[in-house]
C-alpha cells in the first residue's frame, strides 16, 4: 500500500462522518442545534462552524503545496477572522460550505502522491508565527483535528438525545484479501 492511501481513506471518512452528523443536525430543533452545551465552541452548530473555519484556514495553506491545484477555489473564500468565527449561523449554508470543502479535500488527496507527503510546507499560524513542517504530518494533524471535534459533536448529539450510530473509521476500512 502506498503511504498516501491512509490519507485518502481519512478524506473519505471525513466526508462520510460529516454527512452523518449534518443529517442528524438537520433533524434537530433550532434550540437543540444552537443551545450552548458547554463545549469548546458552545453548541453543535458552533462546533460545526469551528470545523469549517479550521478546515478553511488549513486548506488555504495546503493550496500552496505543489499538488494544491485542486484547492485553488478555496483561495477565493474569505479568511475566517478567528477560530471561533461564526460565518453562517445557520445549518443549510454551513452544510453547503462543508460539502464543498469535503469535495475539495477528496479531490486534493486523489491528486497527491507519496512524494508530496514529504514536501516541507511553509505557513503562518493564525497569530502570524512562521512555521515549516512536513506536509504528511500536517495532514495527520488536519484529520486528527476534525476527528477530535466531531467526537465532541457526537457527545453533544448524545446530550440532545440523538444517537448518530457507529462513528468508527473501521467502518470504511476494507477487508483484506
Amino acid at each position: 500500500m502506498s503511504r498516501i492511501e491512509p490519507y485518502r481513506l481519512l478524506a473519505r471518512y471525513n466526508t462520510w462522518m460529516n454527512g452523518r452528523l449534518y443529517d442528524a443536525a438537520a433533524a434537530l430543533a433550532p434550540d437543540a442545534l444552537m443551545g450552548n452545551r458547554g463545549a469548546f465552541f458552545g453548541s453543535i452548530l458552533g462546533t460545526f462552524e469551528h470545523l469549517v473555519v479550521g478546515d478553511t484556514i488549513w486548506l488555504k495553506r495546503f493550496a500552496t503545496h505543489p499538488a494544491g491545484g485542486t484547492l485553488a477555489p478555496i483561495l477565493d473564500l474569505p479568511m475566517p477572522a478567528s477560530l471561533d468565527a461564526v460565518q453562517f449561523g445557520d445549518l443549510a449554508p454551513l452544510r453547503e460550505r462543508r460539502d464543498f470543502l469535503d469535495r475539495r479535500i477528496e479531490a486534493f488527496l486523489a491528486d497527491l502522491d507519496d512524494a508530496g507527503l514529504d514536501h516541507p510546507l511553509a505557513y503562518r499560524s493564525t497569530k502570524g508565527q512562521p512555521f515549516v513542517k512536513t506536509f504528511g504530518l500536517l495532514l495527520t494533524h488536519f484529520f486528527n483535528h476534525q476527528t477530535h471535534h466531531r467526537g465532541q459533536a457526537t457527545t453533544l448529539f448524545s446530550q440532545a438525545g440523538v444517537d448518530v450510530g457507529v462513528t468508527d473509521l473501521l467502518m470504511l476500512i476494507p477487508n483484506a484479501g
